[in-house]
Formats: structure tokens, C-alpha cells, sequence
């Protein structure tokens, strides 16, 4: 189904982007990596490095290993690829050989707002924040299999990308109320397959 949303000058701009479409204008003032890779021309295949910092503790090690998080490393091989269709994006992110895949996709209703990432059967709505030249991910509710899970156990973390020395840059860090931190992983990444970026500016019908 296409989706649309009004531009300031009232024009609409059908099956854009999803980050296009929650962010409008911002997106084009967005680092140039960033407008890259949420792209919507084509597949993604981004390459580069990473650290990953696992949490410690029992249920830490549950909730890793059940969404397939990589280990812990200073310094592991990234490939990055993402593919768009039918207003879901397919994300999948190898660490050295261990990888694990999320899906996005523009919220509904109320979360029209918001971007919507899936592991599995759990879902996170987030609001996209640009403060300078970040790009934060903020949470706002989340769900298992559809169901409204209580706010005071919501995931939190300082997640945000940005773009450093030319290279796309990457910083997640993932806890939850009670076990603390689950994984942390800041990277960067260099493209290896790319589209075209598109603007706010100009009808993407």
C-alpha cells in the first residue's frame, strides 16, 4: 500500500523512505552517510568495524542469545545490508560471522510518528531525534506479539548515528530495568552498494 505524508509546501511525496517520511525536511539536513544508507533506491551493503561490549549477568546472557547479539570484541569485522520492499525495510547486520536481522517500518495511527523496529516477536516504537549532527533513536512503547508491554520495563540506551571522518558511524546500546546493560556496539562503516538519495525537496511519485 503507498503511503504519503503532506510536505510544508502541501505537495505529497508518495513511497518515499521511511526515515524521509518520519523526519520530512530534517532528513535533508541530515551527514551525507546517513541520507545513504536510509536510502530507498536499491539495496544496501555497507562494510566496516566494530566494538561490542555484551552485559553481564544471567538474564543479560538469556536476551543475547535469544535475539542472536554478537559477542564481545574490540574490534570485529561489520557488513551492514538492507534491503526495502513494500514499506518494510529488512535490516541485517553481520559481526564477524555471527548475525542477526530487525525489521523497520512507519508506525500506524497514533505511532504514525514514530519508526517501528522488530526483533522477533518484540517490537519498539522510537522517535527519531536530530540533535546536531546526531541522529538519535529514542523509545517510546513497545510490544510482544501485538501486546502492550508496561512502560517502566521499556528499553533504554543512548542510540544514535552520525557520520565521522566521511564514514557512517554507528552507537547502540540496548538496557532494561532490572539486568542492566544487554549489548552496546559503536561502529563505522563504509558503503560498498548504494543508491541514490533522495530529497525532502523534490516529489519521489
Amino acid at each position: 500500500m503507498k503511503r504519503a505524508f503532506q510536505k510544508e509546501s502541501g505537495e505529497e511525496i508518495r513511497d518515499a523512505p521511511i526515515y524521509l517520511q518520519v523526519l520530512g525536511h530534517v532528513f535533508d539536513d541530515l551527514p551525507l552517510r546517513l541520507q545513504q544508507i536510509h536510502s530507498s533506491d536499491g539495496p544496501q551493503l555497507w562494510k566496516g568495524s566494530a566494538r561490542v561490549q555484551r552485559g553481564k549477568g544471567l538474564l543479560a546472557l538469556v536476551l543475547v542469545t535469544l535475539f542472536g547479539f554478537p559477542q564481545s570484541a574490540d574490534d570485529v569485522p561489520v557488513r551492514v545490508g538492507r534491503l526495502s520492499a513494500d514499506g518494510v525495510e529488512l535490516w541485517t547486520r553481520d559481526f564477524g560471522g555471527k548475525t542477526f536481522s530487525t525489521t523497520q517500518s512507519l508506525g500506524q495511527g497514533s505511532e504514525s510518528h514514530l519508526l517501528i523496529e522488530r526483533f522477533g516477536a518484540v517490537s519498539i516504537a522510537l522517535a527519531l531525534v536530530k540533535e546536531g549532527d546526531r541522529l538519535f533513536f529514542i523509545p517510546r512503547g513497545w510490544r510482544i506479539f501485538g501486546l502492550p508491554l508496561p512502560a517502566f520495563l521499556l528499553p533504554s540506551g543512548r542510540s544514535y548515528e552520525t557520520e565521522t571522518d566521511g564514514k557512517f558511524c554507528f552507537n547502540v546500546e540496548i538496557s532494561v530495568p532490572l539486568i542492566g546493560l544487554v549489548v552496546a556496539y559503536r561502529g563505522l562503516l563504509t558503503p560498498v552498494v548504494t543508491g541514490n538519495v533522495p530529497s525532502a525537496n523534490r516529489s519521489l511519485v
